[in-house]
């Protein structure tokens, strides 16, 4: 089984290839955003180390924590964002490995794929196989963020600020999917390549 980890800018389609992989081969995705949901829900390994940062405020009537709420409130400080992260991140990626484990025992996949915004940044590097760069031209993600999450250019402009240049992902990454243009010439690259490994299996 190859562990594959998927990254690239905000508005470059991750997600829309990484549900064409699931649905044309024998693999695991895994993404970090939701596994951060699971490890922030109450009884799980965050949860209490948040309420106790971040109070009581952020805490739906059932006990479950307001994204909306706690998103407002550490980006609205950079010392809370840093300190948030630190509790998250260590527990995403003890996932992460540990589903990693449990897939090569249980030997019924291909691939496994990661998909995080901060792979590169996370130092997940060392611990998959290798790195994919999901890459489409700039104003090409902006107008998919406009029409697909209605952001405003100052958001984007926020977000994109904050992300890694194109050399330093270029820098990271084995493989290099070129997502500018139509899904169906994406999904074209990934298969060449999957394909090049499963013949070498």
């Amino acid at each position: 089984m190859k562990v594959i980890g998927i990254t690239g800018g905000v508005g470059a389609g991750k997600t829309a290839l990484l549900d064409y992989v699931k649905a044309h081969y024998k693999c695991r995705v895994i993404l970090a955003d939701e596994v951060a949901h699971l490890v922030e829900k109450p009884g799980q390994r965050c949860y209490d180390e948040l309420v106790k940062l971040l109070g009581n405020g952020i805490l739906n009537p059932d006990g479950t924590i307001d994204k909306k709420r706690m998103a407002e409130k550490i980006f609205a400080d950079k010392y809370l964002l840093g300190a948030v992260n630190d509790i998250v991140h260590p527990a995403v990626k003890e996932y992460i490995l540990r589903e990693i484990d449990r897939c090569r025992e249980a030997a019924d996949k291909d691939f496994l794929f990661v998909e995080a915004a901060l792979l590169i940044e996370g130092g997940y590097e060392r611990l998959l196989d290798e790195l994919w760069y999901i890459h489409a031209r700039p104003e090409i993600r902006r107008s998919r963020l406009k029409a697909g999450r209605a952001y405003s250019d100052e958001k984007i402009d926020g977000i994109l600020k904050e992300q890694l240049s194109e050399q330093e992902f270029r820098q990271h990454c084995r493989v290099v999917i070129d997502n500018s243009g139509s899904l169906a010439e994406a999904c074209r690259q990934m298969d060449e390549k999957l394909e090049e490994y499963l013949c070498q299996k």
